[in-house]
């Protein structure tokens, strides 16, 4: 998309991610979190105080939003976590791959060495293979720990890339 706009997130935006984070926690195919939360509680999350929030928007609206955080502290805090999401209506557009891209320049701005995802829901098939394709390896499988609300419990993955 030669159109998309990366920028840090500001309140006007949070109607906007709702929008995003609402269909992805229903489902609860992708993230590890309850998929009962209401707006504030999901949007008190995303915008923790350790986390970089970002938007990706075309023509005005917002189609996916990212944060970067430390993915531990103390003597792990050199390597960063993200977590990302595009509007459903959206997918297929390049938009994750773009967040994903400029969340590994921003996590070097901000003075990371690595990112790391630590659960990579092995039946996210297109996280997997967006991941693998920006050079994220597995590292990792963790044999049944995330419970797919129509397979039951899935492996996921722990990815891990240099930056």
């Amino acid at each position: 998309m030669t159109d998309l706009l990366i920028r840090p997130a500001q309140s006007r935006d949070h109607d906007a991610i709702w929008s995003i984070l609402e269909p992805i926690l229903r489902a609860g195919e992708a993230y590890a979190l309850p998929r009962d939360w209401d707006g504030e509680r999901a949007l008190a999350y995303w915008f923790s105080p350790a986390h970089h929030v970002f938007v990706a928007e075309s023509a005005g609206a917002v189609l996916g939003s990212y944060y970067v955080r430390a993915n531990q502290l103390g003597p792990g805090d050199h390597v960063a976590n993200g977590a990302y999401a595009t509007h459903p209506a959206a997918r297929g557009r390049g938009i994750a791959r773009a967040m994903g891209l400029h969340s590994f320049e921003t996590a070097r701005a901000l003075g990371f060495s690595a990112m790391q995802f630590n659960l990579v829901v092995a039946t996210n098939t297109h996280a997997v293979a967006l991941w693998t394709s920006l050079g994220l390896r597995e590292v990792g499988r963790l044999p049944g720990v995330f419970h797919h609300p129509t397979l039951g419990p899935v492996d996921a993955l722990v990815m891990h890339r240099p930056l």
